[in-house]
């Protein structure tokens, strides 16, 4: 559920308040759920640009394993500038046009197209219960012009709306009654017929139109304002198998049960941030052991969080990035324990829960900066390199449960990893665990690469047991593929030297050409007069090939020449390990 008006923010919270449980009802037909893969840890790029989403695909997901993300609404939106262009906006469609503050139709078609190659799928946040509201004015963000109830560019009318006609402006006003859920409106939002075979083929049109560019499939928006059978038909019309994951707040009697979803597609388990971000807020650890029997859904139906960015701006989070190591905590355990699909959050920076992305003057959403406006959490040490952990621990159950009874808590992913979380004082043990007997880096204070770790490493023995001191508000993560005894592994035999491949999408004026910088002789240590030149032969990707160390960290960034003008990519420095390997090829796209 959306905040769209402040007023409103106390009738909407009282009624999530409420929690029953109801049972499951049989489900007709529907294709059979899809499912996110092997790599199925998300991120929520919440409100990221396009081309940031891309170059963040490229230099972190991929290399860290995330398997895919959830990015935000990309159909043309409404444009409100005398309300600061707050982020909600995005969630007010004008047309099914792909353009948004965030980019268009093209550039969204290459941050597909980028991500895939570095092997991450693209979820779409679909707003299909609804359009624009009636208080939003002015044309949309491809400059279409609409009107409440009338959208022309997709065609919507007057008759493609239900008008509950109960609460003079047809608002939801009664939340224990599921027909006024399902056909009025959400906060003044235009409630679309879905039950209409005419709407439901302009929102499958656009659906199957994002999956036309490759997306992998949905976070379905506001979903239990939808009926079950009304998805269901949409659903069943996509093509291919997207995977589809629904918004469902659980609320209080007589409201649709999130229980009602899940034979059409995952749901998002919302008592699950309640439940560990209490855990960690209050250093209360010790029955987690137990966490699935303390949620509504079954841990194959459910899409875990800690927050998002409803709940952030809303007060029903628990735990934030703005509560520093307690969220970091939180988040890493999601990753680490057994249960659900993981979500991980993304944000900007925020002190008025209405605010949007860091933009320029016009509403335009600006480039990603991790230290300038941007969050940034999933690139916390503690969050990016626990995913590696999770998929090392993929299919395994939770083993080797050990508490203090209170703060502090270790268990075992099987013979596969082993996590350490400590909400208490310092804490010196020795931890019995299922691991093979090696040399583990921990991950969760270091990382870990071609057999070398930056942080501490652990000897487990023959008896699965080792010996470690975790800080107070600490952890540790140790995981069967981050072993090693903390020495480089030498290059293959004939191979001291990697070509590598650098490629750059950047799309340059007359007279501009792209050139390779970096910290090493071969880079021209930074000097603006040398570098390697690019080829544009395969414009706009710039493409060129470097010999280069084996197994050394290198840093490096592109420039655009045009005769003594110099203009640097934004951002910081890029990092790259060259690898044992005797070719290497990367692919970066201009960081504006």
């Amino acid at each position: 559920m959306k905040r769209f008006a402040a007023p409103l923010i106390a009738a909407l919270l009282a009624a999530i308040v409420a929690v029953v449980v109801v049972g499951r009802p049989e489900q007709a037909g529907a294709k059979p759920d899809a499912n996110p893969g092997a790599r199925d840890v998300i991120v929520h790029l919440f409100e990221w640009p396009w081309a940031s989403v891309a170059a963040e695909c490229t230099n972190v997901l991929g290399p860290k394993g995330f398997g895919g993300v959830q990015v935000s609404p990309p159909q043309e939106h409404v444009v409100l500038p005398g309300a600061g262009y707050p982020w909600w906006q995005d969630y007010q469609p004008v047309s099914y046009q792909l353009v948004t503050r965030r980019g268009d139709r093209a550039a969204f078609a290459a941050m597909v197209s980028t991500c895939h190659a570095a092997g991450v799928k693209i979820y779409v946040d679909a707003v299909i219960n609804h359009m624009a509201g009636g208080a939003s004015t002015g044309t949309g963000s491809a400059g279409t012009s609409y009107s409440h109830y009338s959208y022309p560019a997709v065609p919507f009318g007057t008759n493609d709306f239900h008008h509950c006609g109960r609460n003079g402006n047809d608002d939801i006003a009664n939340w224990g009654d599921r027909w006024e859920i399902q056909n009025c409106e959400l906060v003044d939002l235009s409630d679309l017929r879905t039950e209409d075979s005419s709407v439901r083929g302009k929102l499958v049109a656009y659906l199957n139109d994002l999956i036309s560019l490759g997306v992998d499939g949905f976070r379905v928006d506001a979903a239990k304002h939808v009926p079950v059978a009304d998805l269901q038909a949409i659903y069943g019309q996509l093509n291919g198998n997207p995977y589809v994951f629904q918004e469902t707040i659980e609320g209080g009697a007589g409201e649709p049960s999130p229980t009602e979803y899940t034979g059409i597609g995952d749901v998002t388990e919302f008592r699950y941030g309640d439940v560990v971000g209490n855990a960690f807020r209050d250093g209360n650890l010790q029955n987690l052991q137990s966490l699935p029997g303390q949620m509504l859904l079954s841990s194959g139906d459910a899409v875990a969080f800690i927050d998002n960015h409803d709940t952030q701006r809303n007060g029903r989070a628990k735990l934030t990035y703005k509560d520093g190591t307690n969220y970091a905590l939180s988040e890493a355990f999601m990753l680490a324990y057994p249960y659900g699909t993981p979500s991980v959050m993304s944000s900007f920076t925020f002190s008025n829960p209405e605010a949007g992305p860091p933009a320029a003057s016009n509403g335009t959403t600006t480039a990603v900066n991790c230290s300038s406006g941007w969050a940034c959490e999933h690139r916390w040490r503690t969050t990016a390199n626990l995913v590696a952990f999770h998929n090392a621990a993929a299919g395994t159950g939770l083993t080797n449960w050990w508490s203090n009874g209170g703060n502090q808590i270790g268990f075992g992913r099987g013979s596969n990893a082993y996590a350490v979380f400590n909400r208490g004082g310092a804490l010196n043990r020795t931890f019995s665990t299922s691991l093979p007997a090696g040399t583990y880096c921990d991950v969760a204070n270091g990382d870990f690469a071609n057999g070398s770790c930056t942080g501490t490493a652990y000897t487990v023995n023959s008896s699965g047991q080792f010996t470690a001191t975790v800080p107070a508000n600490g952890m540790l993560a140790l995981h069967i593929n981050a072993r090693g005894a903390g020495s480089t592994t030498p290059p293959p035999t004939g191979c001291t030297t990697v070509a590598v491949t650098f490629a750059a999408n950047a799309t340059t004026a007359w007279g501009e050409n792209v050139f390779l910088l970096g910290n090493r002789a071969e880079l021209s240590n930074w000097n603006t007069s040398g570098g390697v030149a690019l080829s544009s032969v395969a414009y706009p990707v710039w493409r060129g090939t470097v010999s280069l160390p084996a197994n050394t960290a290198i840093e490096y960034k592109y420039v655009k020449k045009n005769g003594s003008t110099v203009a640097w990519e934004s951002g910081g420095n890029r990092t790259l390990d060259t690898g044992s390997a005797c070719t290497l090829t990367v692919n970066d796209s201009w960081r504006s």
